[in-house]
């Protein structure tokens, strides 16, 4: 059946054809037999799959659509929308996972025989793991779609879906469910109750019969799990503003802090980076309730394919509407919306949560940490992710006195900025412990791993954060005193911190490095600094030569990728976790690799030494030769990779003329809130390849000199930092 429901953007037609969105503009001007436009708008116009795919064949542009890409464009254009494709097509990746021969039987034959077997098949693979499943109701599969993403509330948890399971989180405002145990001021709305996924009808079915097939044949290839990895990854990439990542790192780290439990329950769910992290073993019971019945679904498919476990899932306002009353879990893992103010204050005031006082209307973290160790059985262990305003604003300094003397909060860590969104503010992690009797000398952990920031986009030094954590965790709860680390750790009296301000920021109670140490730091920064200088002074280019201006005959480097002189790749969005990906920051920066992709299994663009990388993003005149050191790192996005052929083009001739600035202008593209480089569009100058050569040495020279500038820059203002620091904190003397 040939899919000419499904719809594509240009930017996706873009994508397909692997080149900027200003060719398909000028494709459609140029080329009168262009397909014409089936949907969308005036500005954004959609077209259809089928037509656009065989366009592109016929005009040599395309030799065949790679079949990620085309199971992702007939998602991502699908009539219902994305949520409705995905979900269908999750539901059956789970029937292919369970119960392969099911799925061949009921997709031999016609369209309309696959979607009139396929609930039935659903039903038997879906009850097993969750419970009994309704019958649909809707078109999305969902229970219900209302309701902003990010909140959390309540479901019954005997035919719910956990829904947990990646490394995004929802983001958004609570909204107001259902009435607690205790009768309120206010008594909100009922909140709705019913099962977390639906098993959808075979009329809803039969508009994505071409995608599930597809679906299917991409399974056959990767397996069923990374194909729902893949699609839900690129879904939750495509929306970046609906959606606030929480890094897988930082999941495992806050997983490692609880350690191996059985029972796990994320109030705040998201889409899952916490019960995943924690989902360890098939023996586990894993609990979740997030506010987006949309997410619920999907994300309870995810963590289906991904773990054994027991898994139960609820949708609601987790605050007002507690999905697990009665629950007592071994861990709480949480990454609460921060700052809301409409969490529910005025008609939660007498609720038995609030064990350690009543949280102020600004204070809704306090609230979610009260509900953590409400849900946690006595010794149970609880980690959630805070704002550093948590430890300090006077409103909330009542609840974290009582919490520091009744044993409750155990830990207080300051992470690094970037750790995780907001990514220029460093988040604390919270670890808390249900108290099973009020200690005698109670202490509380502070520990600071700021330094450990890194210097690109691409976060943290995450291996040195876990270290750093989890060893002064472990050691702070053997029995014995506590060893203190200046400047990353300290084990502090409880009653040393209950003043007027019941101050909790790591950075405020730590000593400082020892002061010899400090002043042995500088001593190396300042001879490294004297060493770059003096290389700086050679390398510095000789006078230039006046010349007259040259009129080289031009050529282009889309010219050239059709000639077969060199390849072009663009910049992926997903691979492996492990691979260290090259971003469009490093490249400006010239800095190494130093950014992550969404975990999937997409295959990564992987650079090679001799590569040219060019961003396309900003508007600056950049190009990058990649060298030994930076080869087999991925290609981040925003990035194009051109492969010279040697016996064609020298590749440091190819990176100097991409960077002149009169060519980088009539290449760009603008808008009101962007430049864009069509790299198709730079020029160069046709030269034999021995006259390529010695320009080259010119412009790798130039490259070596502006390295070491870069470099003497990050020296001298580190040094003066440190001489600052030193002389304010009394570890460096004056003279």
């Amino acid at each position: 059946m040939q899919d000419n429901a499904t719809e594509v953007t240009a930017a996706g037609i873009a994508r397909l054809a692997g080149v900027g969105r200003a060719a398909v503009s000028n494709w459609r001007r140029r080329h009168a037999d262009f397909p014409r436009p089936v949907g969308g708008t005036e500005t954004s116009p959609s077209f259809a799959l089928a037509e656009v795919e065989s366009w592109l064949r016929k005009q040599g542009k395309l030799a065949e659509v790679p079949l990620r890409e085309r199971v992702w464009q007939q998602l991502s254009g699908h009539p219902e929308g994305p949520v409705t494709a995905l979900t269908h097509a999750g539901c059956v990746l789970l029937l292919i996972h369970d119960r392969p021969p099911v799925w061949l039987d009921v997709s031999a034959g016609s369209d309309e025989r696959l979607a009139s077997m396929l609930p039935g098949a659903l039903r038997d693979v879906l009850t097993p793991r969750f419970g009994k499943q309704p019958a649909a109701v809707d078109v999305s599969g969902v229970v219900d779609t209302s309701g902003p993403v990010g909140a959390s509330g309540a479901v019954n948890t005997s035919t719910a879906v956990n829904t947990s399971g990646t490394d995004h989180r929802s983001s958004g405002v609570a909204s107001p469910s259902a009435v607690n145990t205790r009768p309120a001021v206010n008594t909100p709305p009922p909140v709705h109750t019913g099962a977390v996924l639906r098993v959808p009808s075979a009329a809803e079915l039969l508009p994505s019969v071409p995608l599930l097939r597809g679906v299917a044949e991409l399974a056959a290839e990767l397996g069923a799990r990374q194909t729902f990895e893949f699609l839900l990854g690129r879904h939750l990439d495509a929306n970046p503003r609906q959606y606030t990542l929480t890094p897988a790192d930082l999941a495992g780290l806050m997983a490692d802090l609880v350690g191996p439990v059985r029972t796990v329950l994320d109030p705040a769910c998201g889409t899952g980076a916490l019960l995943k992290a924690a989902a360890t073993r098939p023996e586990q019971r894993l609990y979740a309730q997030d506010s987006a019945p949309e997410l619920a679904a999907l994300t309870t498919l995810r963590l289906a394919l991904h773990t054994w476990s027991t898994v139960r899932g609820a949708t609601g306002d987790t605050l007002r509407a507690d999905a697990y009353p009665q629950l007592h879990a071994d861990a709480v893992l949480c990454h609460p919306p921060f700052n809301e103010r409409n969490w529910g204050h005025d008609e939660l005031a007498y609720d038995p949560r609030w064990e350690y006082g009543f949280p102020a209307r600004n204070e809704s973290e306090l609230a979610w940490v009260q509900h953590a160790l409400a849900r946690l059985k006595d010794g149970g262990a609880g980690v959630l992710l805070m704002p550093p305003a948590a430890a300090s604003r006077r409103s909330g300094r009542r609840i974290r006195a009582d919490l520091l003397r009744r044993g409750a909060l155990r830990a207080v860590i300051a992470l690094p900025v970037g750790a995780a969104p907001p990514y220029n503010i460093p988040l604390h992690l919270w670890v808390l412990r249900r108290p099973e009797k009020a200690p005698a000398q109670p202490e509380v952990l502070l520990v600071d791993v700021g330094r450990y920031a890194g210097e690109g986009r691409g976060g943290p030094d995450w291996r040195a954060v876990r270290e750093a954590v989890l060893d002064a965790w472990q050691a702070f709860g053997r029995a014995g005193r506590f060893a203190e680390r200046p400047g990353l750790a300290r084990a502090l009296p409880v009653i040393d911190l209950l003043d007027d301000d019941v101050d909790l920021a790591p950075a405020r109670h730590l000593p400082p490095p020892t002061a010899a140490d400090g002043a042995e730091q500088l001593t190396a920064v300042r001879e490294r600094l004297g060493e770059t200088l003096r290389l700086t002074a050679d390398l510095t280019p000789p006078p230039a030569d006046s010349a007259r201006p040259a009129r080289w005959p031009l050529t282009t480097i889309g010219e050239l990728a059709r000639g077969g002189a060199l390849m072009l790749r663009t910049g992926g969005s997903g691979g492996h976790a492990r691979v260290p990906v090259l971003t469009d920051h490093d490249v400006l920066s010239g800095a190494a690799p130093s950014g992550t992709l969404p975990e999937s299994d997409e295959e990564a663009v992987l650079t090679e030494p001799g590569d040219v990388v060019v961003p396309v993003l900003g508007g600056g005149s950049v190009a990058r030769v990649i060298d030994e050191a930076t080869g087999g790192a991925a290609l981040g996005r925003n990035l194009v990779l051109l492969r010279p052929d040697p016996a064609a083009l020298d590749p440091w001739f190819l990176a100097g003329f991409l960077r002149g600035t009169a060519n980088n202008r009539q290449a760009s593209s603008y808008a009101s809130t962007a430049t864009r480089l069509d790299v198709r569009r730079l020029q160069l100058p046709r030269l034999p390849l021995d006259e390529q050569r010695r320009y080259g040495e010119r412009f790798r020279a130039l490259d070596e000199f502006e390295r070491a500038l870069r470099h003497a820059g990050r020296l001298g203002e580190q040094l003066v930092r440190g001489m600052y620091d030193g002389l304010t904190d009394g570890t460096v003397a004056p003279g």
